[in-house]
């Protein structure tokens, strides 16, 4: 590894030499808390030159040497700042921006835009905490995660939850990380919120495609959530009181401009209420005890530098939901969350070699007890992680940035554990699987600028999985491509393929608490995904970009079960696999402003999957054909159209206004066409009991729509700032389909010697809606 270091560190001695360069490197950084900046523009006018900071907040461009040049950084949101340098050596900075009035708010803008047209990057989004706290959200309560649903081509799950099925995928083919740690189950609330708390979250980023070569082990996206490191210079706090929860964080300096630290905590307080409640009925023998739930979330971080080479990060996460009811003869306690962990260390080799070396630990579980009197149960599943991996970021010259790594990841998974019996021990029975699973990857990609027009990125990642005896290794090339057809126009097309060597079992389409996660094995082999995808970036002055792309992507190797599944405790549950392809393929259209005192976004997205050529697995480990009744069909998350609309209007500085509106065409569900009929005895009403299922999916909900409003106030006090958000959801009372259930309808007939009896007559399906109107208000502070 030295000598490969020592020869890269010696390339660019080779590289152009009619003009000797000195390199600029460092950080930018927030000048007022000392947080890393990602994606700050560093800019040479005179001699059209450029760069970006990284995920960690580095830069590094080559300079002419002795020569006069000045350099502009800029941020949005931020004073560009300029300086003039005389590189005799190669030099280090450490670029600090402040926020404030900017008088050159529109050039910056501009040239974040035109920093996008030149870039191979394409199918990405990305979110503000700002937008995600504006913007009107579910009583109270702002959630980045589902502001990045408000974007083309992410269709959100069914009314209220948090489910992301990006470009067709499953809501498992989503690779979620929390400061380099994975997220299983990214939920509170069966999916009514997401785990993030957004006074935490520094930056949120999710690829739909052209995935970088260093994210693997999903098919469907990339989802990289970055918390704040804590204020440097100052000790700050911040937080909210809402409806149904209050958050607090708080940061501040170890040691001034050199270490920090950022503790961030949530927590609902609906069962101190309902426990309230229970306790003034407890002598009525009718009463029906509320059951009792909350979710909390606590974040940390800390981070040193070690010198000016040197940075360490130590981050967690914790979260838990618990749903119970107690009484005298009935326990029951259910509860689920994540924990992660992750020490991270940044290292500067040289101007032009970084590199960021990560262990994380991830934890996801699951436990369900119940108690009755002499009796009791225990179910759960689990899986754990410890994953280390090393990323190199390196510029030889203006022209390649190279990054390559590697990284190795232990699963551990518990399957469906079951402990029950008596309290006396006479009865006693268990059941349950453990697995295990080594999981590797290594990557290479360089970004290099063929011409002054045209660009690419091309990569190639080694993927692998061990489990027992058995080893899947696959080969994930990756290319994007940037041609710019004029300074406003730009046409970009990409190609990834991704191995998913890890499963989730779930029988109801969307994620739930108690999915369950599977390795690959031996008859279970790993998902394969190839997604292709075209598309044209126009800026529309200097304040709109335009953007269209189609895809097209295909799928291996998809689990689904077969009819009648056994999923409860089953030690064979791969005899329940159904293992097929599926194929999906869209367009999705978006127009952005992000200057101004109106802001916002529209997207639209015409979208189609389909699943097709299952197959059963036998217990000899061969397939047996699909069933008849298991012919191609689309997955409940089938949206064909999806459009979203997103306006921040800025009335004054103590007042903005917002809204969201969204329409979608109605999921997918399996219902029953029809029911056999049976009498029991002769002169006995019919009963419709039996319902006779035919293909899957075939019926469509009705079209969903809904208008959201809010308004924010703000305060200035003397200790900080303060504000109320207001927030109305449903504003027009839209009765959205939650789920559909069928119900027989009768009529009353005459059966012979005054006997009436009821013979059905159709099966009636129903709708439950979950919200109407929804006010609520939050009050925010910062100190």
């Amino acid at each position: 590894m030295k000598y490969f270091l020592s020869l890269l560190l010696s390339l660019p001695l080779t590289v152009g030499l009619a003009q000797k360069n000195h390199t600029l490197s460092g950080l930018v950084k927030d000048l007022d808390n000392g947080e890393t900046l990602i994606g700050a523009t560093i800019l040479a006018p005179a001699l059209n030159l450029g760069a970006s900071s990284n995920e960690y907040g580095f830069f590094s461009i080559a300079l002419p040497a002795e020569d006069t040049v000045e350099v502009v950084i800029s941020y949005v949101g931020y004073q560009p700042k300029s300086w003039q340098f005389f590189l005799r050596a190669d030099t280090v900075i450490q670029a600090g921006l402040s926020t404030g009035v900017q008088l050159e708010q529109v050039v910056v803008q501009a040239n974040s835009y035109r920093e996008q047209l030149s870039s191979t990057e394409m199918s990405v989004e990305a979110v503000t905490t700002r937008e995600a706290k504006l913007l009107p959200v579910l009583l109270g309560e702002s959630d980045i995660l589902k502001t990045i649903q408000l974007k083309p081509g992410i269709p959100s799950g069914s009314e209220g939850t948090t489910g992301l099925f990006v470009r067709g995928g499953s809501s498992d083919q989503n690779l979620i990380v929390l400061d380099e740690a994975i997220v299983y189950n990214p939920n509170h609330l069966f999916g009514f919120f997401s785990t993030f708390n957004t006074d935490a979250v520094k930056d949120l980023k999710i690829y739909k495609g052209g995935f970088p070569a260093q994210y693997g082990g999903r098919l469907s996206s990339a989802i990289d959530v970055k918390l704040k490191e804590g204020n440097n210079q100052k000790f700050s706090g911040s937080g909210g009181i809402g409806l149904i929860a209050s958050r607090l964080t708080l940061e501040g300096p170890i040691q001034k401009g050199r270490s920090s630290f950022i503790v961030s905590g949530r927590r609902t307080y609906v069962d101190i209420f309902t426990r309230a409640v229970n306790r003034a009925n407890v002598d009525k023998e009718d009463y029906t005890q509320i059951p009792g739930y909350f979710f909390y979330d606590l974040n940390t971080k800390v981070n040193f530098d070690l010198g000016k080479k040197d940075r360490l990060f130590v981050s967690g996460y914790f979260g838990r939901d618990v749903f119970s009811v107690d009484d005298d003869f009935f326990d029951f306690n259910f509860d689920w969350g994540n924990a992660t962990g992750t020490a991270r260390w940044n290292h500067v080799f040289s101007p032009r070699l970084f590199a960021n070396t990560t262990f994380t630990y991830s934890d996801y579980q699951y436990n369900i007890t119940n108690r009755i009197t002499g009796f009791s149960f225990r179910v759960g599943s689990n899986i754990r992680d410890a994953n280390l991996k090393s990323d190199f970021y390196y510029e030889p010259n203006n022209q390649h940035t190279i990054r390559f790594g590697a990284n190795a990841a232990y699963h551990q998974f518990t399957v469906g554990r079951l402990k029950a019996g008596s309290d006396d021990g006479i009865i006693s029975f268990s059941a349950g699987q453990d697995f295990d699973g080594l999981e590797l990857g290594l990557y290479f990609s360089d970004e290099f600028d063929v011409s002054e027009r045209f660009s690419l990125n091309a990569g190639l990642r080694l993927s692998g999985f061990q489990n027992d005896s058995t080893f899947y290794a696959g080969l994930e090339p990756r290319l994007a491509a940037r041609y710019t057809l004029s300074d406003r126009l730009a046409l970009k097309g990409c190609y990834a393929r991704m191995y998913q060597y890890l499963h989730l079992v779930s029988s109801a389409g969307v994620a739930l608490p108690t999915d369950v996660w599977y390795p690959s094995t031996r008859r279970v082999k790993p998902q394969r995904s190839d997604q292709f995808a075209l598309g044209l970036s126009y800026l529309l002055g200097e304040q709109f970009l335009l953007s269209w792309e189609t895809y097209y992507k295909f799928l291996d190797n998809q689990l689904q079960f077969v009819d009648g599944a056994q999923l409860f405790v089953n030690d064979q549950l791969e005899e329940e696999f159904a293992i097929g392809q599926g194929e999906a393929y869209g367009l999705e259209f978006s127009i952005e402003k992000k200057q101004g005192r109106l802001t916002g976004w529209i997207g639209y997205t015409l979208a189609l999957i389909q699943l097709k050529n299952f197959e059963t697995l036998l217990p000899d480990g061969r397939f047996a054909q699909e069933s008849e009744g298991f012919g191609p069909f689309s997955p409940i998350y089938d949206r064909r159209h999806d459009l979203s609309v997103v306006a921040l209007f800025e009335i004054s500085r103590r007042l903005t206004a917002t809204a969201t509106f969204v329409y979608g065409s109605g999921d997918l569900r399996w219902l029953a066409p029809g029911r056999f009929t049976f009498q029991d005895i002769y002169g006995a009403s019919f009963e419709a009991v039996v319902p006779d299922y035919q293909s899957r999916n075939n019926y469509r909900l009705p079209p969903y729509h809904r208008l959201d409003l809010g308004l924010v106030l703000r305060f200035f006090p003397k200790w900080g700032e303060s504000d109320l958000a207001f927030s109305v959801v449903n504003a027009y009372d839209r009765r959205n389909t939650f789920f559909i259930y069928l119900e027989p309808e009768y009529k009353e007939v005459d059966g012979g010697d005054g006997n009436q009896i009821s013979i059905p007559t159709r099966i009636a399906a129903k709708q439950v809606s979950l919200f109407p109107i929804l006010p609520s208000v939050t009050w925010n502070f910062k100190f």
